[in-house]
């Protein structure tokens, strides 16, 4: 039997909005966490450099696996060997690889909800259990170590982001350990999302890895390196994991593109661009979180890191879908519907992404302003 899955509804407002801009109208595309930067010069240089002089093949990059050993060295104070670094189509396939090289076809893996749509996809397709854990206000939205110490049984896997999607909350030093000590005495395994690391707003985020060498780590340039098109992410894995994971890598996806392995390269060493893109998504989120409330949503995830926007629309529709796409047909904005991430509450949530330019976030919350008092007017009057 085939598993089944749900679509991916965002893509569905995304096909709307660009369908919209094709007949002449005005797209704010804020629905996917896409950074509207591109990648960083130097690494665009090098990639000019590359198609002049390298025919390119297939190939896995020993210079950019010993930068980014480096990089949890000097970002978390972890020792991390070249060869437990395997770099990847993006974060997606690396959370197939992850799933597929730790679990088998009816094991139990727990995340939290809200939570990115993949988990919960992908755990379905691979015939997992999918078992997600509800995290509200109470919990920022986030795993804790006594949700999992409560799980009974305890499951075979848990997946933990922090920062979170769609929420952008980070889980603190000291419960992320704690989380780390009750999976060890469960014999839980721990697959870990940092593709938002680098994207903070107080402290930066902890690594699984200070506290778990079993963990597996998934990570990308396309969020923090602003190179989600290029295709490119890694795997941390374990020693005794690493050959499971390679193996799987170059039967399902062969290697990355070289392309992007010689520009990621370059965009390590771009620190000083990067570090304004953060500064941009930084002034977005005060500007977003000034006016949302304003427009009566007042219930809103503590986005700490990562670029997204959660809001609460109970008080205006149960039927997150429907509602953006009249808010893209109404005002020409592309918001996310909570229900890719939530599916049993997220009907009264939406996601909005900051990661445009700051006069777009502007011109939205002008766009949005008086259709959000026209709809709670309708509904206090209704």
């Amino acid at each position: 039997m085939v598993a089944a899955i749900e679509p991916f509804h965002a893509i569905a407002i995304s096909r709307m909005a660009h369908e919209l801009a094709a007949e002449g109208r005005s797209i704010i595309h804020m629905e996917f966490g896409q950074p509207s930067t591109g990648a960083p010069a130097a690494a665009i240089a090098r990639a000019h450099e590359v198609l002049d002089s390298d025919a390119m093949g297939y190939w896995e990059s020993i210079p950019l696996k010993d930068r980014i050993a480096r990089h949890y060295a000097e970002a978390y104070g972890v020792r991390v060997a070249r060869e437990q670094i395997i770099l990847t189509c993006g974060a997606s396939p690396a959370l197939v690889l992850a799933l597929t090289s730790l679990f088998e076809p009816g094991d139990r893996l727990a995340f939290a909800r809200p939570g990115y749509v993949a988990y919960r996809n992908t755990a379905k397709a691979l015939y997992l259990d999918a078992h997600e854990i509800e995290c509200g206000p109470a919990e920022r939205f986030q795993l804790s170590a006594a949700a999992i110490a409560a799980l009974d049984p305890a499951p075979a896997g848990i997946i933990v982001a922090s920062p979170a999607n769609p929420t952008g909350t980070i889980i603190a030093r000291d419960e992320l350990a704690a989380i780390v000590d009750v999976c060890r005495r469960r014999g839980i395994r721990i697959v870990s999302d940092e593709i938002y690391h680098g994207l903070s707003y107080a402290e930066p985020a902890a690594s699984v890895l200070e506290w778990d060498s079993e963990a597996v780590v998934i990570n990308s340039f396309s969020k923090y390196f602003s190179m989600a098109g290029w295709r490119l992410g890694w795997i941390v894995a374990p020693a005794g994991l690493i050959d499971t994971v390679r193996a799987r890598m170059g039967s399902l996806f062969l290697t990355p593109p070289s392309l992007a392995q010689h520009a990621g390269l370059a965009a390590f060493d771009c620190g000083g661009e990067l570090a304004g893109h953060v500064e941009t998504y930084a002034r977005n989120r005060a500007i977003m979180l000034r006016a949302l409330p304003a427009m009566g949503l007042r219930e809103i995830a503590p986005p700490d890191g990562a670029f997204y926007i959660y809001a609460n629309v109970a008080h205006l529709t149960d039927d997150s879908l429907a509602f953006c796409a009249e808010l893209l047909a109404d005002t020409g904005v592309a918001a996310a519907p909570g229900i890719d991430f939530d599916p049993v509450d997220g009907g009264k949530f939406i996601r909005f992404s900051f990661a445009v330019s700051t006069p777009l976030v502007e011109e939205a919350i002008e766009r949005m302003a008086p259709w959000f008092a026209a709809r709670t007017e309708a509904m206090m009057a209704g």
